[in-house]
């Protein structure tokens, strides 16, 4: 399962590239990744007929829980089915709707929809729950760009936006009930949720747990008061449309609230919370239904309806519910899509997806109308197709459980609203006489009336020959959620029940619904009411409540005065220090005085004497050397007290800071006039003397304390066993606390990014160039590539001698900043041959990878993998951490150089 996680994650990004040279038929190549994966996971379909479950697992980090665990059981390969299956009817489709598209648009939207598809297969093949949460967010973020896919339009970006925020806060709520969870039960294992459901329940984290749990699924399946999102997601193309919100992601919550089952079961409010919720989505969803005006929307309200009745369908009690729960979403993710898929082709032919200017489309569009007929029959519940046995189940799941008639009877309305949809869909579109002609700009194409056609056509085939879906889908689902093997029969005659009685009832209201449907839809279209207290107006409004408070804070904030923030920050600490000192109260511990050591007493004066005269100094340049004295200082206090990693960096940090700042000299005054009043300077000495005060105690107290060091000797002791170096702070940077370096390379990275863009290449006048001293300008070539030189050796030799990838990165950037001080901008990035943030985004992208290599042979990411050559043979050993320090190399080269040359350029301007 992970190897085909991987192709799709790897065929998302490769396949699509065909879309920008293959013309038409571009969506039929790229439908090939779906339906290959489609075809691996029937496969598995013996061993998930067999009621077994597949599990596979790879070790990440698992002290902190995190192992990237797959299970594979009867509901998740039901949704793997439906995921790729559809999915690859969608590409298809894509490929006939995008055609007048440009290339490299199709081939962004193919993109987009694949890695949807992946990020779907992963939620529904993830056990263990921080890994779920990741491709959870993962479809919340490419629904957004999906629904977004138009930019250039605002009800696009406004809805893109609003599906994010519903979604994403969602998304917030699982993360808290995965983290309760887990500390509750002390594993991360959905699978194990079940099994622990009284444990949880009973813990004081219980009903936070399963209301975080309601409003991830709620949110996710547009449930009230959540629902707002999914009619204005209808933004999207329509082929994201009948992938994203009838098929697979709105099902997500759905899928959620079917593991957490037992869990909720086990409260006495949890179910009467689901069907409550549920009946008002219902209602809610069919007024709205039978207001709307446009094809896609009549469809996406009646999405929500559907929704309800899978909610509700969780919340009853009984195996017929399971059963029904089941062969509903497999009905509904049929019918619905195809729905999607005509409504699409209407819209693409006509230009207009209005029911009201629609008609007679019938003999134009005919394959379409066929596809529409069969799906709206499926959708109506008219035998003999899947949606009528889906609705038997339905409503033999509400007679046999033990709730009152009231959920019953609103599940019959619901349906009849939904019988009236899909006759109003079917009939206005493409049967009934049009008001005026309607022009049809487009016929249809194979790749836009197959899928809808082989969608209609699968609903009645299932229905006729259930035997294949129902032992290797639908009875291994059931199974799955319910907890046992539980008889399913899938046929469309059971005879004359009160269930057909029941649907005979639907069927006849929907009717009814049909025929008056013009009187109706008026009606409702004039009751403003609805629309007074429409929950999406309040939500926006909330939000932009949230955006102007969220305004003042920053500026009362960020208020962009340096000299504030830094007195804000030493108050704040001296005053933490002072109260922790007061509460604990501890004496100072002061240290043994060993004999002096007048060379270093010397260094440390002469470091006092660089602070001292950088504070009294007027004169840029005086301050700039000064500091620069106290920073070396340091260095040769490191180096002296046997930290040689830390002084060689300290020495390069120095070194370009000065290079950095002569460039910036040329720029600003070198003297300045006093902007501080003396009463404000005697404010400011105050604060510095009691920061240094506090820093000075601190210092003395830490350095008195007997510092025990078993962390210091083990890893003295294992720097070699364990990780090949002799260095042991490089061992310690890349081995064991790779992965907290790779964070901070990826902080590095992000900041590198941010100064590209805010200090990026603009179009100017051309700057002369400044003339520099002939012997500098002659010196600097050499000088580069003697830089050059040693920050290589410097990179490899880190790993058993004073060196790495981070100052190896620093002195690189050193030449390139020297060479730019004496030959200008230009000739340095024309040296360097590429773009600084292309040599961030390549650093970062071999630090991850040099991840894989360990983990894939069966450790925790980022172990390191070392070939050692046998002995007397004269080659040097060789390890995945040369690959992890050269990324951090290139990051730090890169975010150095990208500040450097945009530096450059603002002083030059």
């Amino acid at each position: 399962m992970f190897v085909l996680l991987l192709v799709a994650l790897l065929g998302s990004c490769i396949v699509p590239l065909s879309a920008r040279y293959v013309g038409k038929g571009a969506g039929f190549i790229v439908a090939l990744l779906p339906f290959g994966l489609a075809a691996a996971f029937v496969a598995y379909a013996p061993v998930v007929e067999r009621g077994w479950v597949r599990g596979e697992g790879i070790a990440w980090a698992p002290s902190l829980g995190l192992d990237l665990t797959l299970r594979l059981d009867g509901f998740s390969f039901l949704f793997c089915l439906l995921i790729t299956g559809i999915g690859g009817l969608v590409a298809v489709y894509a490929g006939g709707y995008l055609t007048d598209k440009p290339r490299a648009e199709r081939s962004r939207f193919f993109t987009l929809i694949l890695l949807f598809m992946t990020a779907m297969l992963g939620t529904v093949l993830a056990d263990n729950m921080l890994l779920l949460i990741v491709f959870w967010e993962a479809t919340s973020i490419l629904s957004f760009l999906l629904i977004g896919f138009d930019s250039r339009s605002a009800r696009s970006r406004r809805a893109a936006i609003m599906a994010l925020q519903v979604t994403a806060g969602g998304g917030l709520a699982l993360v808290a009930a995965a983290a309760m969870i887990a500390q509750v039960t002390g594993n991360w294992s959905l699978a194990a949720v079940a099994g622990n459901a009284p444990q949880i329940v009973a813990s004081p984290y219980g009903v936070p747990i399963i209301l975080c749990v309601m409003i991830a699924a709620f949110t996710k399946s547009a449930q009230f008061p959540f629902h707002f999102w999914l009619p204005n997601a209808m933004q999207a193309p329509t082929p994201a449309s009948a992938f994203l919100h009838s098929a697979t992601m709105v099902k997500l919550g759905i899928y959620l609230l079917a593991r957490f089952e037992p869990v909720i079961a086990a409260t006495w409010w949890g179910r009467t919370t689901l069907i409550t919720v549920a009946c008002v989505t219902m209602a809610v969803a069919s007024v709205q239904a039978l207001r709307a005006e446009s094809f896609k929307s009549a469809l996406a309200y009646s999405t929500m309806a559907s929704l309800g009745i899978l909610v509700l369908l969780v919340g009853l009690d009984g195996p017929a519910a399971t059963v029904a729960m089941i062969g509903f979403l497999l009905a509904h993710a049929i019918y619905k899509a195809a729905l999607f898929f005509c409504a699409g082709s209407v819209l693409h032919a006509t230009g207009t997806g209005t029911l009201r200017s629609l008609g007679g489309l019938a003999r134009k569009l005919p394959m379409t109308a066929i596809a529409c007929t069969g799906a709206s029959l499926s959708m109506a519940g008219i035998p003999p197709f899947l949606g009528f046995i889906s609705k038997e189940f339905l409503f033999e799941a509400q007679l046999e459980s033990s709730w009152e008639l009231i959920p019953l009877a609103i599940a019959v309305l619901v349906n009849a609203v939904m019988v009236g949809v899909a006759g109003v869909v079917t009939l206005r579109p493409f049967f009934l006489k049009p008001v005026k002609p309607v022009k049809v700009e487009h016929p249809e194409s194979v790749s836009l009336f197959m899928p809808p056609l082989l969608l209609a056509l699968a609903g009645l085939t299932i229905s006729l020959d259930p035997d294949w879906i129902t032992r290797v889908a639908i009875r291994p689902a059931v199974a799955a959620v319910y907890g046992r093997a539980v008889p399913v029969d899938v046929s469309v005659w059971h005879g004359w029940t009160p269930m057909l009685g029941l649907s005979l009832i639907v069927v006849a209201i929907g009717a009814a619904i049909v025929r008056w449907w013009r009187s109706i839809h008026a009606f409702l279209r004039d009751a403003y009411l609805i629309e007074e207290i429409g929950l999406e107006r309040l939500w926006e409004t909330t939000v932009r409540g949230l955006l102007r408070v969220s305004a003042a804070v920053t500026g009362w904030v960020e208020h962009g005065d340096l000299r504030r923030y830094v007195v804000t920050t030493a108050v704040a600490l001296v005053a933490l220090v002072l109260w922790s000192l007061a509460v604990a109260g501890a004496a100072i511990r002061w240290p043994v005085v060993d004999a002096l050591r007048p060379a270093e007493a010397l260094v440390a004066l002469i470091g006092v004497g660089g602070a001292v005269a950088a504070v009294r100094a007027r004169n840029l340049l005086t301050t700039m050397v000064a500091v620069g004295i106290t920073g070396f200082a340091v260095a040769i206090t490191f180096m002296v007290n046997g930290a040689p990693d830390l002084a060689i960096t300290q020495f390069t940090v120095e070194a370009l800071l000065v290079v950095l700042l002569t460039a910036l000299l040329l720029a600003v005054p070198l003297d300045a006039a006093r902007s501080r009043r003396p009463r404000q300077r005697a404010g400011d000495a105050a604060i510095a003397t009691a920061f240094a005060a506090v820093m000075f105690v601190a210092m003395v107290d830490m350095t008195g304390a007997g510092h025990p060091t078993p962390a210091a000797d083990w890893f003295g002791r294992m720097s070699y066993v364990a990780g090949k170096g002799l260095n042991v702070v490089n061992v310690i940077l890349v081995d064991f606390r790779g992965f907290d370096t790779l964070g901070e390379t990826t902080v590095i990275a992000v900041a590198a990014l941010l100064g590209a863009s805010l200090l990026g290449a603009r179009k100017t006048e051309p700057q002369p160039r400044r003339a520099v001293h002939y012997s500098f300008a002659a010196a600097s070539g050499p000088l580069f590539w003697l830089l050059i030189v040693a920050s290589v050796l410097i990179l490899w030799r880190g790993h058993d001698q004073p060196g790495g990838g981070f100052v190896g990165g620093l002195v690189a950037a050193l030449a390139f900043a020297v060479f730019a001080l004496a030959r200008g901008v230009r000739s340095a990035e024309t040296r360097l041959r590429a773009r600084p943030t292309t040599l961030v985004a390549i650093g970062l992208l071999l630090a991850v990878l040099s991840g894989l290599p360990g983990m894939i042979a069966g450790g925790p990411f980022l172990s390191q993998l070392w070939w050692e050559p046998p002995a007397g043979v004269p080659l040097p050993k060789l390890g995945t951490t040369i690959a992890f320090d050269l990324g951090v190399f290139l990051v730090v080269l890169g975010a150095v150089l990208t500040f450097l040359f945009g530096l450059r350029r603002e002083g030059a301007r």
